[in-house]
């Protein structure tokens, strides 16, 4: 498989926008019911990517426009994701889709901007250990896949009339 482009790279994780504004005609209860016994909601999946884009945008890829150390940090996973759980409690479904449009926006905004060169350049970040955007959209996409796939079985199993 050929190599993507910077520009395919951008434009297959904003591809993930219009997706998940799509769940929006979800109804409550299946947007807040678990995807899978003890596994998070749509809710929760949703606001942890959302959160984790809000991170490297602010931490690496605002840094990196301004020309400035990057202060992301490889963080505490674990940590990190429980308290995208709690944040999903204190949000309505559309504000969470409302944030992550916003933040994959800007995102991918910002990637554009740059050039190929410095999308593909290593800067240290947090722990001192190399950054590129090329690489963070490349990892995304995959986890954006992930979960994408643990949406569409989901939405699958919701969609069938119950009777």
């Amino acid at each position: 498989m050929a190599t993507k482009t910077n520009k395919q790279l951008i434009l297959e994780f904003e591809s993930f926008i219009p997706y998940i504004q799509s769940l929006d005609s979800m109804e409550d209860a299946d947007w807040e019911a678990p995807l899978e016994a003890g596994k998070w909601s749509l809710q929760d999946v949703l606001c942890h990517i959302m959160l984790w884009d809000k991170y490297f945008y602010e931490e690496a890829l605002v840094k990196i426009q301004e020309g400035l150390p990057l202060t992301a940090a490889h963080l505490d996973f674990n940590a990190f994701n429980a308290n995208a759980v709690l944040y999903a409690r204190t949000v309505t479904r559309q504000e969470a889709i409302r944030q992550f449009v916003l933040y994959r926006t800007k995102i991918t905004g910002l990637a554009a901007s740059f050039s190929d060169a410095a999308l593909e350049q290593n800067h240290p970040d947090g722990d001192g250990k190399k950054f590129s955007i090329r690489k963070y959209l490349r990892d995304f996409i995959s986890h954006d896949k992930h979960h994408k796939k643990q949406i569409e079985k989901y939405a699958a199993s919701v969609a069938v009339p119950k009777s």
